[in-house]
């Protein structure tokens, strides 16, 4: 069985991308800095599923100096890592010009930083495995498109579709894929909060008039973890609803 990590794998995005890939089959390693609810009922099922596996890994990634040793530590634990899905990040609204240097220096420590030294301590263990895996970075079509109040977020975004575009190019040769999902907006607990008029105007924006789903996000994961995928790499895949046509 194949071992998947999935940061920020206890709620909305993450632990739906961990649903689905445990029941695509893989041991799934949910990472997050809080176990939840939501996250203990989805282990529960796929235990009762008996298709892949679902565990859970307590670990705050703001933490940067720890992620060498966390890295070790899930490989002792489980095994060689054959795909890490970065996924965990802070979507913090807020006017640049106002918003706190601790606010800021948090976003682009989670959302870049993080994800930046966990893939370099992960692609290490692929490579001494003899090379081979997938990586995937959840970024947002506010990276390219753009969006008020989301300035120093979207940056954070852009960054990583240009990270994955130039390690797809590093690691090509060892034999790992690294590709970007960017999603639109997406319906989970943090979208629901949106006023109603605001939703109406965004889903009337999409060329499919409605928001994106948790499970199109995850789906799209899955794709570029198997062997469908094999020679796609160094792409951003947008799910979106049509939100950037």
């Amino acid at each position: 069985m194949r071992n998947v990590v999935v940061t920020g794998g206890s709620r909305g995005i993450g632990l739906g991308i961990a649903k689905t890939l445990a029941a695509a089959g893989y041991c799934t390693i949910a990472i997050a800095r809080s176990r939840t609810k939501e996250l203990d009922s989805a282990i529960g099922e796929v235990e009762r599923s008996r298709l892949g596996a679902l565990h859970f890994e307590q670990f705050d990634l703001s933490a940067t100096e720890n992620i060498p040793a966390l890295v070790k530590k899930l490989r002792k634990k489980h095994g060689a890592i054959y795909a890490l899905v970065n996924n965990a990040g802070v979507g913090t609204e807020g006017v640049l010009a106002t918003m706190p240097d601790s606010r800021i220096e948090k976003l682009i420590r989670i959302n870049l930083l993080s994800t930046i030294s966990l893939t370099k301590y992960v692609v290490r263990t692929m490579l001494s495995e003899g090379g081979g895996g997938r990586i995937v970075n959840i970024a947002s079509i506010v990276g390219f498109s753009g969006h008020s109040g989301l300035s120093v977020y979207a940056a954070t975004k852009a960054a990583l579709i240009g990270f994955t575009r130039s390690l797809a190019r590093e690691v090509g040769r060892l034999g790992i894929n690294v590709n970007a999902v960017a999603p639109g907006f997406v319906d989970t607990d943090m979208t629901r909060t949106i006023d109603d008029e605001t939703r109406r105007r965004l889903t009337r924006r999409s060329a499919l008039r409605r928001f994106v789903e948790v499970e199109d996000v995850a789906n799209a994961v899955e794709y570029l973890l198997g062997d469908k995928s094999r020679n796609v790499t160094g792409t951003t895949l947008i799910v979106d609803a049509g939100a950037t046509v």
